[in-house]
């Protein structure tokens, strides 16, 4: 459809662009999320990843948005048509995306879900859940007839964590990994145990009670930072899929131009 396209995929603690050219990301990159800069500034910085690359603006030919941060969706919409010359394609509740949103308040739907829901069934069909690990970990139920029926909203072991170490006196931040046993023998060990397999407990119960939404053959699929570490300790984990929500991005535009 494009030569290149930009994918940009703005979540409440990332923003994750990715370059598609020739068949592949060629490009990523991830960049804070800070709602309080100006259009201009993100501009800068847009500019600063392509000349990176040796790319400029005018180099791109297409451009597609999924945003959860409203501050920066308008931040974005502006600068595209500005800068780079091109009419970005917002992804909402209403934009054809190969699914049918079944759910009760669609206008609520996150860009950030619905794309990586349209990956998982354009790429790997359904029944499938998709599970991504980010600032909130979301669990989404894609049904075999198409239809996203909608999920969980966790929050993400990152907020469980700092609310923890933020609540209590004497307990300070880790890191979030797996101790040596379950049983903790000391505060540090305590800790990760504690966040870290609850964690996978809470993963564990959550697609167990999906499930039966979904389909018992549904395939379980992990996307977002954390995705790869906790596919090593739950079985119940399918594939990772990294660049899940630039995929449904890419899907959703070609679908759409």
């Amino acid at each position: 459809m494009t030569n290149r396209l930009l994918a940009i995929d703005i979540g409440n603690s990332n923003v994750h662009l990715g370059l598609w050219q020739g068949g592949r990301w060629a490009h990523t990159w991830r960049a804070r999320s800070e709602p309080q800069r100006m259009p201009d500034e993100h501009a800068v910085l847009l500019r600063s990843l392509l000349q990176g690359v040796g790319l400029d603006y005018s180099d791109v030919d297409g451009v597609v948005i999924g945003s959860v941060v409203p501050a920066l969706t308008a931040a974005y919409s502006e600068l595209v048509p500005r800068y780079l010359r091109r009419d970005p394609l917002l992804v909402t509740h209403e934009t054809d995306s190969g699914l049918r949103i079944d759910i009760d308040q669609p206008w609520q739907a996150g860009a950030d879900r619905i794309a990586a829901a349209a990956a998982a069934h354009a790429l790997y069909g359904a029944p499938a859940i998709v599970i991504d690990f980010g600032t909130a970990t979301t669990f989404d139920v894609i049904t075999a007839d198409g239809a996203w029926r909608g999920g969980a909203i966790a929050p993400g072991i990152g907020i469980s964590h700092d609310a923890l170490v933020q609540r209590t006196a004497r307990l300070h931040a880790i890191d979030l990994e797996p101790p040596p046993q379950p049983l903790g023998r000391n505060t540090i060990h305590a800790m990760q145990s504690g966040i870290f397999w609850g964690y996978v407990g809470l993963v564990e119960g959550l697609v167990g009670r999906l499930r039966p939404s979904a389909g018992d053959d549904a395939r379980v699929i992990a996307t977002g930072g954390l995705a790869e570490l906790f596919s090593q300790h739950l079985p119940l984990i399918d594939l990772v899929a990294p660049l899940l929500a630039l995929d449904g991005l890419r899907l959703i535009y070609e679908r759409n131009r």
